[in-house]
Protein backbone atom coordinates (compact mmCIF):
# COMPACT_ATOMS: atom_id res chain seq x y z
CA UNK A 1 0.00 0.00 0.00
CA UNK A 2 1.16 3.56 -0.64
CA UNK A 3 0.51 4.58 2.97
CA UNK A 4 -0.78 3.11 6.20
CA UNK A 5 -4.38 4.33 6.17
CA UNK A 6 -6.69 1.87 7.91
CA UNK A 7 -9.45 1.09 5.42
CA UNK A 8 -11.65 -1.98 5.99
CA UNK A 9 -12.66 -3.77 2.74
CA UNK A 10 -16.31 -3.87 3.85
CA UNK A 11 -16.64 -0.08 3.91
CA UNK A 12 -17.87 0.39 0.30
CA UNK A 13 -20.71 -2.10 0.79
CA UNK A 14 -21.65 -0.49 4.09
CA UNK A 15 -21.61 2.97 2.50
CA UNK A 16 -23.92 1.80 -0.28
CA UNK A 17 -26.24 0.21 2.29
CA UNK A 18 -26.34 3.48 4.20
CA UNK A 19 -27.14 5.45 1.05
CA UNK A 20 -29.97 3.05 0.14
CA UNK A 21 -31.50 3.19 3.60
CA UNK A 22 -30.71 -0.45 4.38
CA UNK A 23 -28.27 0.56 7.11
CA UNK A 24 -29.36 2.64 10.10
CA UNK A 25 -26.45 4.58 11.67
CA UNK A 26 -25.53 3.57 15.19
CA UNK A 27 -25.51 6.33 17.80
CA UNK A 28 -21.91 7.31 18.55
CA UNK A 29 -20.69 6.73 22.08
CA UNK A 30 -18.66 9.44 23.81
CA UNK A 31 -14.99 8.55 24.16
CA UNK A 32 -11.64 10.11 25.02
CA UNK A 33 -8.08 9.41 23.93
CA UNK A 34 -4.82 10.92 25.13
CA UNK A 35 -1.67 11.82 23.22
CA UNK A 36 0.83 11.41 26.06
CA UNK A 37 4.08 13.26 25.39
CA UNK A 38 7.53 13.15 26.95
CA UNK A 39 10.45 15.48 26.31
CA UNK A 40 13.96 14.62 25.20
CA UNK A 41 15.38 14.57 28.70
CA UNK A 42 12.79 12.01 29.84
CA UNK A 43 13.72 9.96 26.76
CA UNK A 44 17.40 10.17 27.67
CA UNK A 45 18.28 12.41 24.72
CA UNK A 46 19.57 15.90 25.47
CA UNK A 47 17.56 18.50 23.52
CA UNK A 48 15.75 15.67 21.78
CA UNK A 49 12.41 16.17 20.07
CA UNK A 50 9.32 15.17 22.09
CA UNK A 51 7.92 11.67 21.70
CA UNK A 52 4.34 10.41 21.87
CA UNK A 53 3.22 7.16 23.47
CA UNK A 54 1.38 4.86 21.05
CA UNK A 55 0.02 1.34 21.22
CA UNK A 56 -0.66 -1.20 18.49
CA UNK A 57 -4.13 -2.70 18.70
CA UNK A 58 -4.19 -6.49 18.55
CA UNK A 59 -4.97 -7.84 15.08
CA UNK A 60 -7.88 -9.77 16.58
CA UNK A 61 -9.67 -6.58 17.66
CA UNK A 62 -12.99 -6.04 15.87
CA UNK A 63 -12.33 -2.31 15.50
CA UNK A 64 -9.05 -1.07 13.94
CA UNK A 65 -7.15 -4.31 14.55
CA UNK A 66 -3.42 -3.87 13.90
CA UNK A 67 -3.63 -0.08 13.86
CA UNK A 68 -1.46 2.22 15.97
CA UNK A 69 -3.42 4.50 18.27
CA UNK A 70 -3.28 6.31 21.62
CA UNK A 71 -4.64 5.10 24.97
CA UNK A 72 -8.38 5.71 24.97
CA UNK A 73 -11.85 4.38 25.48
CA UNK A 74 -15.48 5.11 26.19
CA UNK A 75 -16.92 7.54 28.73
CA UNK A 76 -18.36 5.90 31.84
CA UNK A 77 -21.71 7.54 32.66
CA UNK A 78 -21.07 6.85 36.36
CA UNK A 79 -18.36 9.50 36.32
CA UNK A 80 -20.87 12.33 36.10
CA UNK A 81 -23.00 11.36 39.10
CA UNK A 82 -21.04 13.33 41.72
CA UNK A 83 -18.26 15.86 41.81
CA UNK A 84 -14.74 14.52 42.27
CA UNK A 85 -11.80 16.38 43.78
CA UNK A 86 -10.73 18.64 40.93
CA UNK A 87 -7.64 20.69 40.10
CA UNK A 88 -7.13 23.01 37.16
CA UNK A 89 -9.64 24.79 34.90
CA UNK A 90 -13.20 24.69 36.18
CA UNK A 91 -15.68 22.11 34.97
CA UNK A 92 -17.69 24.97 33.45
CA UNK A 93 -14.71 26.06 31.35
CA UNK A 94 -14.14 22.47 30.27
CA UNK A 95 -17.81 22.17 29.26
CA UNK A 96 -17.43 25.30 27.15
CA UNK A 97 -14.21 24.09 25.54
CA UNK A 98 -15.54 20.60 24.80
CA UNK A 99 -18.95 21.79 23.65
CA UNK A 100 -20.86 19.47 26.00
CA UNK A 101 -23.98 20.07 28.05
CA UNK A 102 -22.88 21.09 31.49
CA UNK A 103 -20.27 20.44 34.13
CA UNK A 104 -21.23 16.82 34.81
CA UNK A 105 -20.73 15.81 31.16
CA UNK A 106 -17.42 17.66 31.05
CA UNK A 107 -16.24 15.86 34.18
CA UNK A 108 -17.17 12.48 32.68
CA UNK A 109 -15.20 13.16 29.48
CA UNK A 110 -12.10 14.36 31.34
CA UNK A 111 -12.39 11.42 33.75
CA UNK A 112 -12.43 9.06 30.76
CA UNK A 113 -9.23 10.59 29.40
CA UNK A 114 -7.40 10.27 32.72
CA UNK A 115 -8.83 6.81 33.46
CA UNK A 116 -7.86 5.35 30.08
CA UNK A 117 -4.32 6.70 30.36
CA UNK A 118 -4.04 4.92 33.68
CA UNK A 119 -5.73 1.71 32.51
CA UNK A 120 -3.71 1.32 29.30
CA UNK A 121 -0.40 3.05 30.03
CA UNK A 122 -0.12 2.93 33.84
CA UNK A 123 0.20 6.73 34.02
CA UNK A 124 -2.07 8.57 36.47
CA UNK A 125 -2.77 12.30 36.08
CA UNK A 126 -3.96 12.76 39.65
CA UNK A 127 -2.44 13.59 43.01
CA UNK A 128 -3.09 13.83 46.76
CA UNK A 129 -3.22 17.65 46.52
CA UNK A 130 -4.19 20.03 43.69
CA UNK A 131 -0.50 20.74 43.07
CA UNK A 132 0.96 17.22 43.15
CA UNK A 133 0.94 14.03 41.10
CA UNK A 134 1.31 10.52 42.46
CA UNK A 135 4.84 9.28 41.95
CA UNK A 136 4.41 5.52 42.03
CA UNK A 137 1.41 3.48 40.88
CA UNK A 138 3.08 0.08 41.16
CA UNK A 139 2.20 -2.52 43.75
CA UNK A 140 -0.53 -5.09 44.28
CA UNK A 141 -3.08 -2.63 45.71
CA UNK A 142 -2.73 -0.21 42.79
CA UNK A 143 -2.95 -3.07 40.31
CA UNK A 144 -6.09 -4.41 41.97
CA UNK A 145 -7.75 -1.01 41.59
CA UNK A 146 -6.59 -0.69 37.98
CA UNK A 147 -8.03 -4.10 37.12
CA UNK A 148 -11.30 -3.15 38.82
CA UNK A 149 -11.44 -0.04 36.64
CA UNK A 150 -10.84 -2.10 33.51
CA UNK A 151 -13.60 -4.53 34.50
CA UNK A 152 -15.89 -1.55 35.27
CA UNK A 153 -16.38 -2.92 38.78
CA UNK A 154 -15.15 0.48 39.96
CA UNK A 155 -15.90 3.88 38.46
CA UNK A 156 -13.07 6.36 38.15
CA UNK A 157 -14.92 8.79 40.43
CA UNK A 158 -15.08 6.04 43.08
CA UNK A 159 -11.38 5.27 42.56
CA UNK A 160 -10.41 8.92 43.09
CA UNK A 161 -12.58 9.18 46.20
CA UNK A 162 -11.25 5.92 47.65
CA UNK A 163 -7.67 7.14 47.35
CA UNK A 164 -8.33 10.79 48.21
CA UNK A 165 -6.94 11.98 44.90
CA UNK A 166 -7.48 15.21 42.97
CA UNK A 167 -7.97 14.86 39.21
CA UNK A 168 -5.35 17.12 37.59
CA UNK A 169 -7.31 18.56 34.69
CA UNK A 170 -4.60 21.20 34.32
CA UNK A 171 -2.25 18.51 33.00
CA UNK A 172 -4.54 17.91 30.00
CA UNK A 173 -5.62 20.04 27.06
CA UNK A 174 -8.27 19.31 24.43
CA UNK A 175 -6.82 18.99 20.93
CA UNK A 176 -9.40 17.60 18.46
CA UNK A 177 -12.74 15.84 18.09
CA UNK A 178 -13.54 13.12 15.56
CA UNK A 179 -16.72 11.10 15.08
CA UNK A 180 -16.65 7.60 13.61
CA UNK A 181 -18.35 7.50 10.16
CA UNK A 182 -22.07 6.70 10.06
CA UNK A 183 -21.49 3.45 8.18
CA UNK A 184 -19.31 1.92 10.93
CA UNK A 185 -21.09 -0.53 13.27
CA UNK A 186 -19.09 0.74 16.27
CA UNK A 187 -19.19 4.51 16.46
CA UNK A 188 -17.42 6.90 18.83
CA UNK A 189 -17.58 10.63 19.38
CA UNK A 190 -13.98 10.96 20.49
CA UNK A 191 -12.23 13.87 22.17
CA UNK A 192 -8.46 13.91 21.63
CA UNK A 193 -6.38 15.33 24.49
CA UNK A 194 -2.70 16.14 24.83
CA UNK A 195 -0.82 15.62 28.11
CA UNK A 196 2.75 15.55 29.37
CA UNK A 197 4.20 12.52 31.14
CA UNK A 198 4.46 13.47 34.84
CA UNK A 199 7.94 13.54 36.29
CA UNK A 200 8.79 10.23 37.95
CA UNK A 201 6.09 8.14 36.26
CA UNK A 202 6.75 5.53 33.61
CA UNK A 203 4.53 3.99 30.96
CA UNK A 204 3.92 0.29 30.51
CA UNK A 205 1.73 -1.83 28.28
CA UNK A 206 -1.14 -2.42 30.68
CA UNK A 207 -3.76 -2.84 27.94
CA UNK A 208 -5.26 -6.19 27.02
CA UNK A 209 -6.16 -4.63 23.65
CA UNK A 210 -2.56 -3.88 22.60
CA UNK A 211 0.29 -6.20 21.67
CA UNK A 212 2.94 -3.48 21.50
CA UNK A 213 3.64 0.03 22.77
CA UNK A 214 6.21 2.54 21.57
CA UNK A 215 7.52 6.00 22.30
CA UNK A 216 8.07 7.68 18.95
CA UNK A 217 8.53 11.19 17.61
CA UNK A 218 5.33 12.32 15.87
CA UNK A 219 7.21 13.21 12.68
CA UNK A 220 8.85 9.77 12.60
CA UNK A 221 5.52 8.02 13.12
CA UNK A 222 3.99 10.07 10.31
CA UNK A 223 6.90 9.21 8.01
CA UNK A 224 6.46 5.50 8.73
CA UNK A 225 2.73 5.82 8.00
CA UNK A 226 3.57 7.51 4.69
CA UNK A 227 5.91 4.62 3.88
CA UNK A 228 3.17 2.08 4.61
CA UNK A 229 5.00 0.70 7.66
CA UNK A 230 2.51 1.77 10.35
CA UNK A 231 -1.24 1.31 10.04
CA UNK A 232 -3.36 4.16 11.42
CA UNK A 233 -6.85 5.58 11.32
CA UNK A 234 -7.30 9.10 9.86
CA UNK A 235 -7.67 10.83 13.26
CA UNK A 236 -4.40 9.34 14.48
CA UNK A 237 -2.24 10.40 11.57
CA UNK A 238 -3.96 13.80 11.40
CA UNK A 239 -3.18 14.55 15.04
CA UNK A 240 0.38 13.24 14.67
CA UNK A 241 0.99 15.67 11.82
CA UNK A 242 -0.40 18.51 13.94
CA UNK A 243 1.84 17.56 16.88
CA UNK A 244 5.02 17.25 14.84
CA UNK A 245 5.60 21.00 14.65
CA UNK A 246 5.95 21.46 18.42
CA UNK A 247 9.36 21.38 20.06
CA UNK A 248 8.24 20.26 23.52
CA UNK A 249 5.25 18.88 25.41
CA UNK A 250 4.80 22.33 26.97
CA UNK A 251 4.65 23.92 23.51
CA UNK A 252 1.96 21.46 22.45
CA UNK A 253 -0.08 22.12 25.59
CA UNK A 254 0.24 25.87 25.05
CA UNK A 255 -0.94 25.49 21.45
CA UNK A 256 -3.96 23.34 22.33
CA UNK A 257 -6.41 26.20 23.07
CA UNK A 258 -6.08 27.37 19.46
CA UNK A 259 -6.91 23.93 18.05
CA UNK A 260 -10.32 23.60 16.37
CA UNK A 261 -12.67 21.21 18.19
CA UNK A 262 -15.32 21.20 15.46
CA UNK A 263 -16.22 17.49 15.09
CA UNK A 264 -14.76 15.81 12.00
CA UNK A 265 -17.18 13.33 10.42
CA UNK A 266 -16.52 11.41 7.20
CA UNK A 267 -18.83 12.07 4.26
CA UNK A 268 -19.70 9.66 1.43
CA UNK A 269 -21.26 10.57 -1.94
CA UNK A 270 -21.58 9.29 -5.49
CA UNK A 271 -19.91 11.35 -8.24
CA UNK A 272 -19.45 10.35 -11.90
CA UNK A 273 -20.06 6.70 -11.11
CA UNK A 274 -17.58 6.69 -8.25
CA UNK A 275 -18.10 6.42 -4.53
CA UNK A 276 -16.18 9.32 -2.92
CA UNK A 277 -15.30 9.12 0.75
CA UNK A 278 -13.85 12.21 2.41
CA UNK A 279 -13.10 13.76 5.78
CA UNK A 280 -13.82 17.53 5.74
CA UNK A 281 -10.64 19.54 6.15
CA UNK A 282 -8.40 16.52 5.58
CA UNK A 283 -8.04 15.99 1.85
CA UNK A 284 -5.27 13.38 2.19
CA UNK A 285 -7.80 10.77 3.32
CA UNK A 286 -10.18 11.12 0.36
CA UNK A 287 -10.94 7.83 -1.38
CA UNK A 288 -12.39 7.35 -4.90
CA UNK A 289 -13.92 3.90 -5.38
CA UNK A 290 -15.31 2.75 -8.71
CA UNK A 291 -18.92 1.59 -8.55
CA UNK A 292 -19.14 -2.06 -7.55
CA UNK A 293 -15.47 -2.34 -6.55
CA UNK A 294 -13.56 -2.36 -3.28
CA UNK A 295 -10.39 -0.38 -2.44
Amino acid sequence: MAHGQWYPPEWPDRIRALASGELIPATPRRAATVMLLRDGEQAGVLNGAPEVHMLRRRASMAFAGGAYAYPGGGVDPRDDDHLVRWAGPTRASWADRLGVNGEAEAQAVVCAAVRETYEEAGVLLAGPTPETVVGDTTGADWEADREALVARDLSFAQFLDRRGLHLRSDLLAAWARWITPEFEPRRYDTFFFVAALPEGQRTRNASTEADRTVWIRPADAAARYDAGELLMMPPTIATLRALSGHASPRAALDAAPSQDLTPVLAQARMADGELVLSWPGHDEFTKHIASGSTP
